[in-house]
């Protein structure tokens, strides 16, 4: 009838965001596939679950076996990590496909945060969090929690936690081209010029180190690298990079004097920081400030989490989980085994040997979350085969020959094994489905683990040998094996955890406030922090030259303004854009512009324009804002519900434009290849009439 925050949760207290009430809509939505559908000439048709199990599984054998392994790609979207079974049972298929051409929702995201922990701290999921709770100074860069509740960082109730340290007397600074929300709340805000981040935090650092503030602490027998970061920013005074990111010299030492005074401090960089040109380089130096500062695994700094079920294991050294294989056509590196996405379709669409022929898509919605859809839509167009696991025919799944639909949120149980490793104090909860599924519907741990035995059956050995595996797996079942890690967890034996016992408490269970765990809890050989990866190292020349030449921070002639993204509480990503509740109200899928670029180019408020890139062109309504910062332009992504063949009834009535028609498949991070979704170089213009 309703969902409502629950109250007596130790983490949440109540907090809700209003994205969740729309897991009511998802529930109810006609427009909701229950059972496999297949494209046929009279159109989409249900079929059953062997015949679609066993046509999918006969095509991927029959493309792979006259394209070869890599004729087959898998893209998994990042619901799926939001989903208990998906993030189990997904591995196990996609190690199945035996294919090197794997891609996912990580490389339009938290990509260059993820290598920065796996560079610096030895394992990818080592990602540093900023100790709400207890610290007295906290910078935000490129980040609005109080929209997204954190990302990369979980904290529901966000609004009251950054208040919360105000409250005591503590501070809160924000840098972001947008007064966004979280600015608004805080207590300085400064704008910074997309793409510049890299420049300001070296500045910072060099503040540090010219005026002896560096305070190491107890790490400093753990850190390698030391004096090549002290060489390295002493070229970076803050008058040297005032001009170029926006913000003055006086602003930066200030900032970083406040900064070193406080009694505990951290600084915290989310969406905004990986997607950028230097997103890698950024990353990785607002660690470096957190570690010289003294702030890093330090009550009320930069600290990482003890998840009740630790998933976090020491790399098998076999392989490095950077650039171990390389794309076929452009060269881009692969990150944990999986390639960029902006790679995907020129993959599709250049011929020769590893050419991707069929694809098929878990949780995704590539085409509206990832630079140059519409170039991705069309070569979608070109597969042989296609299968998508969705429940949406969606602006993706319609290329689709087959969808096979897993159960929604509120029909299977949910533990939160990954953002328990991201949240901001320890907590644990398992959560049973609210609704019992229907017989002729399937989970993701079913359908994944079908696929993956028909994969695995090539004669009548492995046929037993698939099934037995899956068999036994299912039997166990996704909470057997969270109850597995559970019991050999950090809390096991202290807190005695088990799903019976979770069970029991439906509430959660509040096990401590985030602990110092460092060095112990470090995965890199040597049990040091590596405070100077050479990749990083590498890649200052190429930014000097790029950022301190002005070619991205003095946009083109033509290309005169600089796009930039914007969360908005009703809406993540494509999800949620077929529930009425979400969408209603004003038009969210609108141009931020500062009234100044507006009167150059003679735009007045709610007038329509048209917004263009290198590679796309797209019209929408202008609101005329002082929240942007002059020279960028603020577009929401996820948008775009306006194609042929989709079958999304509410959302097709408020369809938006899909920003990602304009961002750039070549405009990348320089070292992880994530994409470069923030600092596009665009053109805004009035429709003439």
């Amino acid at each position: 009838m309703s969902i409502k925050g629950d109250k007596d949760d130790p983490f949440s207290k109540g907090h809700i965001c209003p994205k969740a009430t729309a897991l009511q809509d998802i529930y109810y939505d006609p427009d909701r596939l229950k059972q496999p559908v297949k494209k046929t000439k009279q159109g989409w048709q249900k079929i059953t679950w062997n015949q679609a199990f066993d046509e999918v599984a006969s095509k991927f054998k029959t493309i792979q076996s006259q394209y070869g392994h890599d004729s087959l790609a898998v893209y998994q979207g990042n619901p799926s990590v939001h989903n208990m079974d998906a993030m189990l049972f997904s591995s196990y298929f996609v190690r199945s496909l035996k294919t090197k051409n794997r891609f996912s929702a990580t490389s339009v995201d938290q990509l260059p945060e993820q290598l920065v922990s796996l560079l610096m701290f030895g394992h990818s999921l080592m990602v540093p969090l900023p100790d709400l709770g207890r610290t007295q100074h906290l910078i935000i860069i490129g980040a609005n929690p109080v929209v997204s509740n954190g990302s990369l960082m979980t904290a529901p109730g966000v609004k009251k936690r950054l208040k919360a340290i105000q409250a005591r007397k503590g501070t809160v600074v924000v840098i972001d081209p947008r007064k966004t929300e979280t600015a608004t709340l805080a207590d300085k805000h400064l704008f910074i010029k997309p793409g510049t981040d890299v420049l300001l935090l070296l500045a910072m650092l060099e503040v540090v180190f010219s005026e002896n503030l560096a305070v190491v602490g107890r790490l400093e027998q753990s850190l390698d690298g030391l004096d090549l970061v002290k060489s390295l920013v002493k070229n970076y005074p803050p008058e040297s990079v005032s001009e170029v990111t926006s913000i003055s010299a006086d602003d930066i030492r200030q900032m970083v004097r406040r900064f070193c005074e406080a009694e505990s401090a951290s600084c915290y960089g989310r969406i905004g920081v990986p997607t950028q040109q230097f997103g890698t380089l950024t990353q990785w130096l607002i660690q470096v400030f957190n570690i010289v500062t003294g702030n890093l695994d330090k009550p009320g700094g930069a600290m990482f989490s003890t998840p009740a079920a630790d998933i976090l294991r020491k790399p098998s050294g076999r392989r490095k989980g950077f650039a171990d294989n390389l794309t076929r056509v452009r060269k881009l590196p692969d990150f944990a085994g999986e390639f960029p996405v902006a790679a995907l379709a020129e993959e599709i669409n250049t011929a020769g040997e590893g050419q991707i022929k069929a694809l098929v898509t878990n949780a995704g919605n590539p085409v509206l979350s990832t630079p140059n859809g519409r170039q991705l839509d069309a070569a979608l167009g070109k597969l042989d085969y296609m299968v998508s696991i969705d429940f949406f025919i969606n602006e993706t799944t319609r290329h689709a020959d087959i969808i096979l639909p897993p159960l929604s949120s509120l029909e299977r149980d949910h533990f939160d094994l990954i953002f328990n490793i991201f949240a901001v104090e320890n907590v644990v909860k398992y959560s049973t489905a609210l609704f019992k599924a229907e017989k002729f519907q399937r989970s993701d741990a079913q359908i994944l683990s079908e696929l993956t035995y028909r994969m695995q059956s090539n004669n009548l050995m492995t046929r037993l040998q698939a099934w037995f595996k899956k068999s036994s797996i299912l039997r166990l079942g996704s909470a057997g094996i969270i109850n597995a890690l559970l019991k050999k967890g950090p809390y096991g034996k202290s807190h005695q955890l088990t799903i019976a016992k979770l069970k029991q408490n439906p509430h959660g269970i509040h096990l401590s406030e985030l602990q110092p765990c460092l060095p112990a809890r470090l995965f890199t050989a040597n049990k040091s922090i590596n405070l100077a990866p050479q990749e990083c190292l590498d890649s200052i020349q190429s930014m000097n030259e790029q950022l301190l030449s002005n070619n991205i921070t003095n946009a083109s002639e033509q290309f005169d303004l600089l796009l930039i993204g914007r969360r908005d509480p009703r809406t993540n990503n494509s999800w949620l854009h077929n529930s009425y509740r979400m969408i209603k109200g004003k038009d969210r899928c609108t141009a931020l512009v500062n009234p100044q670029d507006a009167l150059k180019r003679g735009v007045a408020d709610g007038e329509q324009v048209k917004v263009q890139s290198r590679v796309g062109l797209i019209e929408l309504k202008v609101i005329l804002s002082d929240e942007m910062m002059p020279g960028v332009i603020s577009i929401p992504h996820g948008w775009g519900h306006d194609l042929d063949g989709i079958n999304l009834s509410v959302a097709a009535t408020r369809p938006g434009v899909n920003t990602n028609i304009l961002t750039d498949e070549h405009f990348l991070d320089s070292i992880s290849g994530n994409a470069a979704l923030n600092g596009v170089p665009v053109s805004l213009s009035l429709i003439s009439s």
